[in-house]
């Protein structure tokens, strides 16, 4: 199973992005998503767990946070990381999806994976703009960033 994460669009949905995002089984948007137009572009593409961002502020209807299980594997999403207020190992969760910084990365902790897809909206300062396909085989998820080129 392959799971497209993204974060941070900005109102700005790439023609790379949905390139990468076409043939994933699901997609996670970690909020900052700035319109509408953005939700029915991706989930066009395919089924959708999509948050709201701290700029999202006509998305009332869209939850702060949300906890999904894709293909045997459960996901805590959430916006900024530095508002997790669970232990997610405790919680049961095996992987933490967070935007907000713009900065892609992907990290272990405590049997948990931590993952930051970047920004795929407008760059911003000199940070790439990026996303991540989280891939599932069996009940482990592995993350790949991958960086878009262009300008």
């Amino acid at each position: 199973m392959r799971i497209g994460v993204i974060s941070d669009t900005h109102s700005l949905l790439r023609p790379w992005a949905v390139e990468q995002l076409t043939g994933c089984d699901a997609i996670i948007h970690a909020g900052d998503i700035g319109s509408p137009q953005i939700v029915d572009e991706l989930r066009a593409i395919a089924p959708l767990t999509v948050i709201r961002g701290n700029i999202d502020k006509w998305a009332r209807e869209l939850p702060d946070i949300e906890a999904v299980e894709l293909g045997g594997v459960y996901f805590y999403v959430l916006h900024d990381l530095q508002t997790l207020d669970l232990d997610p190992a405790a919680a049961g969760f095996d992987v933490i999806v967070s935007g907000h910084s713009h900065k892609p990365r992907i990290d272990h902790r405590e049997g948990v994976l931590f993952l930051n897809p970047g920004s795929a909206g407008p760059r911003r300062f000199s940070l790439p703009i990026a996303l991540a396909i989280v891939t599932i085989d069996g009940n482990n998820a592995n993350a790949d960033i991958i960086e878009f080129d262009g300008s």
